[in-house]
């Protein structure tokens, strides 16, 4: 079931959104155990054969949890527990998602002919990665023994299932044992709904409305360099619009519930370098890959050296987790690169004069914006070829176009482009404080409140309008 969809708005919200309410008069258990159904359900509706898999996964590693957190073992002992437990985790995330991949090169290296087709369920990355996190912390003594239906609740809460955020047991199952989020909140609902309403606007509107421009690099016709160009910056913008309104539509219903979501988008276009950048995009992704294998790898800790390659490898790994071919490769070593060439700049790099501040800062967010559009094409291309080939167009200005047409398509780019630099994002717009648990506290006494809601009703129409039959969201696939 897609956020963006007429069922999930006018029927599967609204009724979970009041059994979970109604429940909450009864006790704190029964609301937690209805959320749960509720997201099992909802990921039901399009991968019911995939279920059995998320609660079998949810049973294990929720079982080896409880040997690491209950059970008094011996150091060998529990860490023979945790290596079972990632492995397992890791064997099924590979069967489902690498399998195939490796086949086909399998195949291609030795002509064996293996053929291997593996459907691959939605989510596995996101709830897999949450729970090893989970694993790992407790393996490190540091979870508290938690229900079993808070931890369920922990790893399916339907906003985040399907395409992340990654979340951390520490931030939510606190959340979902509070006795005061099973309370309607008149002032979180009316801040979710706003927050729901500006990410459809963004999907349905903004991120859908675009796509069509994509096809000029990346469609049958070969590309001119102005149309390559166009393609390229429309996909930038597109998947920039399409995350960024995923992002604000989950926050904005788990809002609804009385539950904060940790941000996962926050404005990376505006970013002045690629660590930066990364600070900014899919940042609960960031986080995970820094802390759950950039640090145990070494970080930084064993002179630089070290530090690059183990950037490397955090970034290529980082990359096969989007998906499984040389293309997602090729895109985590250009950002794998990148951070290296950040990196080595703050240590050996010159001094900006005072005076040249100013331009030094545009320089430097137009080189890091042009160094992630040039990633986005292998990100974007079916093959490593593709992206090339799309890459040599953008690099030839000996054939240009620039038509009508592409003019017209340019001008459209460009307004994007103002919107993703200057304007403000949700979490400033609504003030959403996600560490002190407030949001839009301006809001609660504004005199212009009626207009704001009137606004909102406006930006909630257009994105329900804007709602095309059937239009996933990009992070679906990994």
């Amino acid at each position: 079931m897609l956020f963006n969809s007429y069922p999930f708005i006018f029927l599967f919200l609204p009724v979970v959104l009041l059994g979970y309410f109604a429940l909450g008069r009864r006790g704190n258990l029964a609301p937690v155990i209805w959320l749960a159904l509720a997201s099992l359900a909802f990921y039901s509706f399009s991968n019911w054969q995939f279920v059995a898999l998320l609660v079998g996964s949810v049973a294990f590693n929720y079982g080896i949890g409880y040997l690491l957190i209950a059970r008094k073992l011996r150091p060998p002992l529990r860490f023979v527990v945790l290596t079972a437990g990632v492995a397992g985790d890791l064997v099924v995330l590979g069967i489902f998602k690498y399998a195939g991949f490796l086949a086909a090169n399998f195949n291609a290296l030795f002509s064996t002919g293996i053929t291997l087709h593996i459907l691959l369920p939605v989510g596995i990355s996101f709830y897999t990665f949450t729970q090893i996190a989970f694993l790992v912390d407790a393996y490190r003594g540091n979870v508290a023994r938690y229900a079993l239906p808070h931890y369920a609740l922990f790893v399916t809460y339907f906003p985040h299932l399907i395409a992340g955020p990654i979340l951390h047991h520490k931030d939510m199952i606190p959340q979902f044992e509070r006795a005061e989020t099973k309370r309607p909140d008149a002032h979180l609902i009316l801040c979710g709904l706003i927050i729901f309403a500006i990410g459809l606007f963004k999907k349905t509107c903004l991120a859908d409305g675009i796509q069509p421009l994509v096809s000029l690099a990346f469609g049958p016709n070969a590309p001119t360099f102005d149309q390559a160009w166009i393609g390229a910056l429309a996909y930038t913008f597109q998947l920039y619009f399409d995350f960024s309104g995923y992002s604000d539509m989950a926050i904005g219903i788990s809002l609804m519930f009385g539950i904060f979501l940790p941000l996962n988008f926050n404005s990376p276009y505006k970013a002045r370098n690629i660590i930066d950048f990364w600070r900014r995009w899919h940042m609960t992704l960031s986080q995970f890959l820094r802390d759950y294998l950039y640090i145990p790898l070494g970080g930084n800790r064993h002179g630089r050296i070290l530090r690059y390659v183990n950037l490397m490898i955090t970034m290529l790994l980082g990359g096969l987790w989007h998906g499984a071919a040389w293309t997602f490769v090729a895109w985590g070593a250009l950002h794998g690169a990148y951070l290296c060439i950040n990196h080595a700049w703050n240590n050996y790099g010159p001094d900006v004069a005072p005076r040249f501040v100013r331009l030094a800062d545009i320089a430097a967010l137009i080189l890091t914006f042009l160094s992630v559009v040039v990633a986005w094409v292998f990100f974007r291309a079916d093959s490593i070829d593709t992206a090339l080939y799309v890459l040599s167009k953008m690099a030839d200005p000996t054939h240009i176009a620039f038509g009508k047409g592409e003019m017209a398509y340019a001008l459209f780019v460009a307004i994007y482009a103002m919107v993703a630099w200057f304007a403000s994002n949700t979490q400033e717009i609504m003030g959403y404080d996600h560490a002190n648990r407030t949001v839009a506290e301006k809001l609660r006494g504004l005199r212009l409140r009626p207009l704001f809601l009137y606004a909102t009703a406006a930006v909630l129409a257009f994105g329900i309008l804007g709602i095309q039959q059937h239009s996933e969201f990009i992070y679906f696939r990994f």
